[in-house]
C-alpha cells in the first residue's frame, strides 16, 4: 500500500472485496502507508478497522514518531523479526481465519542491498518452527530487494510453509506458482496504490533525483490507482493449492 491513493483503495474496496473473494484472512504491506514511507498508529488503526487481519512492514518500519510505542503494544501490526534485538515490536502474528483455521503470519526483512541488523537466513528456521507450534498454516511476507533472494527462501521453505510472498520492489511479477512441496510463492505481490508514477512517487520527482542525483523531496503521486495482491488458497494442514494474482483498476 503507497501514499493516501492506496490507503483509500484499502478502506473502500477491502470490506467488500473481502466478501467477494471469500476470504478468511487478509495481510496488508502497510510500510508506505503513511505519504509513502512508514506507516503511524493512527493510520493502523484504520487499515486494520477496513478489514486487515495483520500488517507487516519493513525497512521504512521507524520511519514515523510513536510507531515504536504502538508496535510494542500490538499483536496484529508486525514488523520484520530481523529488524534487531532492541527494536519494539515483533516479526509473528497468529490470528484465526474466519472459517475458524488459526494463521501464521511472519515478517522478514531482506540481507541483499537492505543491509539489515540480522541475517534472515540466521533466524528464518527458528521462527517458521514458533509458527508452527501455533497451526500450520504459515505465511511470510518477505521484504526483499533481489528477485534472487526471494526464489531462493521460497525454495528453502517449501514444504514447511504455506506460502512465501514478495513485497518491497512495488512491482507485481509474474511468478506466481506452487512449488512442488506445497508452498506457493511469488516475487513480488504488488502494489496498491498509483501506478501512473514510478513505484508510487510522482514520476517527474524521481526522474529528476536520478538525472541529476540531487536530493529531491519525493511526493506521492495520485493517479492510475489499483489494487494488487494475491490470493492463495490453502488447506486445513498449510499445504497451498493454489494462487492467483489479484489486480483491480479503480
Amino acid at each position: 500500500m503507497f501514499g493516501v491513493a492506496g490507503r483509500r483503495a484499502v478502506e473502500e474496496r477491502l470490506p467488500r472485496l473481502r466478501g467477494e473473494l471469500g476470504a478468511d484472512v487478509c495481510i496488508v504491506n502497510g510500510e508506505n502507508a503513511a505519504d509513502g514511507a512508514g506507516i503511524t498508529a493512527k493510520l493502523a488503526d484504520k487499515i486494520l478497522a477496513a478489514g486487515a487481519d495483520v500488517i507487516t512492514l519493513g525497512n521504512h518500519t521507524y520511519r514515523r514518531e510513536g510507531i515504536g510505542d504502538y508496535l510494542a503494544r500490538s499483536d496484529t501490526v508486525i514488523r520484520p523479526a530481523n529488524a534487531g534485538t532492541w527494536a519494539p515490536g515483533r516479526g509473528l502474528a497468529v490470528v484465526k481465519g474466519r472459517n475458524g483455521v488459526e494463521v501464521a503470519v511472519l515478517n522478514l526483512l531482506g540481507s541483499l542491498y537492505l543491509d539489515p541488523p540480522q541475517s534472515p537466513w540466521e533466524i528464518v528456521d527458528a521462527l517458521v518452527d514458533e509458527a508452527r507450534e501455533h497451526t500450520p498454516v504459515v505465511m511470510l511476507d518477505f521484504h526483499a530487494e533481489a528477485t534472487s533472494e526471494k526464489v531462493a527462501m521460497a525454495r528453502w521453505l517449501d514444504g514447511r510453509v504455506t506460502a512465501v510472498i514478495g513485497t518491497h520492489t512495488h512491482v507485481q511479477t509474474n511468478d506466481a506458482r506452487v512449488l512442488p512441496g506445497g508452498t506457493a510463492a511469488i516475487t513480488d505481490a504488488g502494489m496498491t496504490g498509483p501506478h501512473d508514477s514510478v513505484i508510487g512517487v510522482k514520476a517527474e520527482l524521481a526522474i529528476k533525483r536520478m538525472r541529476t542525483r540531487l536530493p529531491v523531496r519525493f511526493e506521492p503521486a495520485e493517479g492510475g490507482v489499483r489494487i494488487e495482491g494475491v490470493v492463495v488458497d490453502c488447506s486445513d494442514d498449510g499445504r497451498a493449492t493454489g494462487i492467483e494474482l489479484l489486480r483491480l483498476e479503480l
